[in-house]
């Protein structure tokens, strides 16, 4: 006898159409959190002349928020019910707000410091609530749409596809957004609020499409969980604090958590700190940093495909460690890089795209795994609190680059630009920290995430072990359904 709630290898293949609207639900995230990541700091110190410590502790702050917000989301959306699923509609009513909270935080209001920190620490705090809003639920699609092992991976390369393509394509409009509309002193607040507004219609319009491409199969899956969930008899939802003693009794999530957390952290220090290294120490343009950016994005978008062959062969752990030695020497290297080194520079960028891909790739598709563990011990599907901790791990990790990077520029006594005025020079003592911060401090993080992907103990069997006897499970509750009834 079959049962909707026993997986078949068959089924769980999903179409290319359902990955495709599936990969663009990260394309609005990527590039919005893209934009964040390599121009917000740079914008704030360099555009509304705002002082580079009250700029680091903007982010700071409203991760504080976040680091609310993310856990009531998870769970709001476990508990979720609707003709919809329970993601999606996240995903349908949040769209519109997180479109409009990222362009308002490229308008410069007024000229006053304190008037400009509380502006944004406002509308940052609505931002990334919105954030969280739609990005949350849409990571936690994936254990919904398939268990298999490698579909899950190849699913994670179709979602890191649109995401690092969407880093890219964002860096493409940045740079022809500044080229059009010209730099003239004064106009760069233009320019951002036209970077701005293009890139929140292309973040909604790939929200919605994912909610409509996914529909399907989502509803398809869902309704397979409620026919096993009415199998079981009804208990009341799990508190809050149960559930996160749960997630942080699941010493595989652990480990998750702490590579993808040294992998983010490298990735956005680095990103905050490139626009000041290629224009400050490298002395080239804005737009030799893009093309830098790019150098890197498009290397890591080229290698998920190869990483997710090589993940199928021989491991996660093992494409892990492959991209993660190579990130670490191209990291290395860019403290020792000198001003006209501009070939070892671009060949650097191109061995870090492939370092980078890993951290997109490895941690995401390891979640999954994760939770499957914990429903083969609790007996339900939670995915919505682990992913709710990755997802602020995420920003976490933004936030602690941002502040800190803003406070090390102030401390080294780095000189703000002056709305209106040419960019100033800067002393040994902020050029010394802008090289600080993008050679030793994201290899140390690195260096601590390769220690902790080495003792990640799900492996590609013991996740087979983990699916088996869940299938054994559902079976035992068909076969005592059956014999209740007669």
């Amino acid at each position: 006898m079959s049962s909707p709630a026993i997986p078949d290898r068959k089924t769980e293949r999903l179409s290319f159409m359902t990955k495709l609207a599936y990969g663009a639900g990260d394309l609005g995230p990527a590039i919005t959190a893209n934009i964040l990541s390599f121009f917000l700091l740079f914008f704030f110190t360099n555009v509304a002349g705002l002082d580079a410590g009250l700029a680091g502790s903007i982010l700071l702050i409203s991760k504080v928020w976040d680091a609310i917000n993310d856990p009531i989301v998870g769970v709001l959306t476990d508990r979720t019910q609707s003709r919809w699923g329970r993601r999606l509609p996240w995903l349908l009513y949040g769209a519109i707000p997180f479109g409009v909270f990222f362009f308002l935080q490229w308008i410069v209001p007024t000229t006053d410091q304190w008037g400009l920190f509380w502006y944004y620490i406002a509308i940052s705090v609505m931002f990334n609530t919105f954030y969280t809003v739609v990005n949350l639920p849409y990571t936690a699609l994936t254990p919904e749409l398939t268990q298999d092992y490698n579909e899950r991976t190849n699913l994670s390369s179709f979602r890191f596809t649109f995401s690092i393509g969407g880093s890219i394509l964002s860096l493409l409009i940045a740079q022809v957004i500044f080229a059009l509309v010209k730099s003239n002193q004064g106009s760069e607040n233009l320019q951002y609020m036209v970077l701005g507004g293009v890139c929140a219609i292309l973040a909604v319009l790939s929200l919605y499409w994912c909610v409509y491409g996914t529909r399907d199969r989502v509803l398809a899956k869902e309704a397979e969980r409620l026919a096993n969930q009415a199998s079981q008899p009804i208990e009341a939802p799990t508190p809050l604090f149960e559930q996160l003693r749960i997630v942080f009794s699941n010493r595989p999530f652990l480990y998750v958590i702490g590579i993808y957390f040294c992998s983010w952290l490298a990735v956005q220090v680095t990103a905050s700190i490139i626009p000041y290294f290629v224009v400050n120490w490298m002395q080239l343009t804005e737009a030799d940093f893009i093309q830098v950016t790019i150098a890197v994005q498009g290397t890591a978008l080229v290698m998920l495909y190869v990483w997710s062959a090589v993940s199928a062969r021989f491991g996660k752990k093992a494409v892990y460690f492959m991209g993660m030695g190579l990130w670490i020497v191209a990291q290395g290297g860019l403290f020792f890089l000198q001003p006209g080194q501009v070939g070892w520079m671009y060949v650097l960028a191109v061995m870090a795209g492939f370092g980078v891909s890993t951290a997109y790739l490895v941690p995401w598709s390891m979640i999954p795994d994760v939770t499957d563990l914990n429903e083969l011990r609790t007996g339900k599907r939670q995915e919505g609190i682990f992913y709710a901790f990755m997802v602020l791990l995420q920003k976490l990790g933004l936030a602690v680059a941002l502040f800190f990077l803003g406070q090390a520029l102030s401390w080294s006594n780095f000189v703000e630009k002056i709305p209106g005025q040419p960019s100033p020079i800067q002393p040994e003592s902020a050029l010394m920290a802008i090289r600080i911060a993008i050679g030793p401090l994201p290899t140390i993080a690195l260096l601590c995430g390769l220690v902790l992907a080495y003792f990640y103990p799900i492996t590609k069997e013991a996740h087979a072990e983990i699916l088996q006897r869940l299938r054994d499970r559902h079976l035992d509750r068909i076969s005592d359904r059956e014999n209740l009834k007669l």
